[in-house]
């Protein structure tokens, strides 16, 4: 009997893929890169290569964990091709920002100032800081995506592999997790050259009661606009204080939001016949069919969380009501939006990895209904439906803003609106009567009448 012969169908498994890995495999290992959107520089392609080597050597003694440091060391590789120190003149223009901002928001809400001093910090600080949020968000998808590759492509594989792939599934699962945790440092360290502050996507990344802005992409979002660097500046503070003061005040906010996101990623289910019809054609030479399926979302039915919308409204309202004096307001604003509204390339790659949009597809139509609620009912019963989740708009009233300004206005004046149907049986149980049943009068007795004289 021959060596070969007695190879176990892991240790077959792991030769493929060592062949591959050292470019004997027929396939260029920088389409590998290419499919999962990985850099194909050299450097990068050698760090990839190291990366699953290590993966593929240390799958026996694995407990199936994914490793990952990988994602902080890939995003911050990204980040210092291009990043730059905050010189001490940006960082006081920046404080002073943020002193003229926190008193104009105070002009137009009630919330309280934060407890922390706001922070003006770097692409890679704005890296380090949220890194395990990431990854709590990321982890439960990586799983779902790691178990349904190994499914689908034991089920797609010839008769005679499909014995090896059951036996190698640890080890598949090991490189698939040291590829996607590679993925998600790739789209966060692009995040970090976007975003210009603490709050931009809108998950609260800082701790509570955190803002922070970046100078250096501040200034790239203010080229080109044509405005004053100092209106912009003092715009941007306006809005990441609005967003740190809201996560403060409303204690319970920042839990729900990530609560509701996370159990999201843990129940989220692959659509598991795409994916066998893209293992089924996959061609490795030509792995333009496997990166679209990736970077189009095709897997993962993206979800949005209307939270997220109306939070950014809210966000939205109260500046624009704070910097009303400033002359070029409207313009940032409405750039502001824009750039809301369609986000960026590594948003699209988040939302398609993980299964969340950043960006509130309803983010308008609750900017609309928190300005009007502004205009109808005042800022402090404005801000009183941030005090519980129970009275946080919904869907909705964001299709009818009408009905919640009714709600307000009669709390505020003491008229209690009309009853519905649940309302009355909820009436009805307490009198004693039940649901949906009327009991009939009772009959009182007789009154006796004096005996006329």
């Amino acid at each position: 009997m021959t060596d070969k012969d007695e190879q176990n169908p892991e240790d077959e498994f792991r030769d493929m893929l060592r062949d591959f890995l050292s470019g004997n495999g027929g396939v260029d290992p920088s389409k590998l890169a290419g499919a999962a959107g990985l850099p194909l520089d050299a450097a990068g392609l050698q760090a990839m290569m190291s990366q699953l080597q290590n993966a593929m050597n240390a799958s026996a003694n694995s407990d199936g964990t994914i490793n990952w440091s990988l994602s902080m060391e890939q995003a911050k590789a990204h980040a210092l091709k291009t990043v730059k120190p905050v010189g001490a003149i940006m960082r006081a223009e920046i404080d002073q920002a943020f002193h003229v901002g926190g008193m104009w928001l105070g002009e137009v809400t009630d919330l309280s100032d934060l407890s922390l001093t706001p922070d003006v910090i770097t692409r890679l600080e704005w890296i380090e800081q949220p890194m395990p949020l990431w990854i709590q968000l990321a982890e439960p998808v990586a799983n779902s995506i790691s178990n349904a590759m190994t499914t689908v492509l034991t089920d797609q594989a010839p008769e005679e592999m499909k014995g090896m792939i059951a036996n190698a599934s640890q080890l598949m699962r090991q490189i698939g997790g040291t590829l996607f945790a590679m993925q998600l440092g790739q789209i966060i360290g692009q995040l970090s050259c976007e975003v210009v502050s603490g709050g931009d996507v809108g998950i609260p990344l800082l701790a509570d009661g955190q803002a922070a802005l970046l100078p250096q992409n501040m200034d790239e979002f203010g080229e080109g606009l044509d405005i004053p660097m100092d209106q912009v500046q003092l715009y941007l503070a306006v809005r990441e204080l609005a967003h740190a003061r809201l996560f403060r005040h409303a204690r319970w906010l920042r839990l729900n939001l990530l609560s509701a996101i996370t159990d999201f990623a843990r129940g989220i289910t692959i659509d598991l016949t795409a994916l066998e019809e893209v293992a089924g054609n996959f061609d490795p030479a030509n792995p333009d069919e496997l990166r679209d399926a990736m970077t189009s979302g095709a897997l993962i039915p993206p979800k949005t969380e209307t939270q997220l919308a109306l939070i950014e409204g809210w966000v939205d309202t109260v500046t624009e009501a704070a910097v009303a004096r400033l002359p070029r307001a409207s313009a940032i604003g409405e750039t502001v939006r824009r750039r809301r509204a369609s986000g960026g390339p590594a948003e699209s790659a988040f939302a398609s990895l993980v299964g969340l949009e950043l960006r509130p597809r309803r983010m308008r139509e609750a900017t609309q209904m928190w300005a009007r609620v502004t205009e109808a009912v005042g800022p402090q019963l404005r801000d009183s439906l941030w005090a519980h989740p129970d009275v946080m708009p919904t869907a909705e009233d964001l299709d009818n803003p009408d009905a919640l300004i009714a709600r307000l206005l009669g709390q505020a004046t003491g008229i209690t609106p009309e009853p519905d149907e649940m309302d009355r049986a909820l009436q009805d149980l307490l009198e004693g009567k039940g649901f949906g049943t009327t009991d009939p009068p009772v009959d009182e007795p007789p009154v006796d009448e004096p005996p006329s004289a």
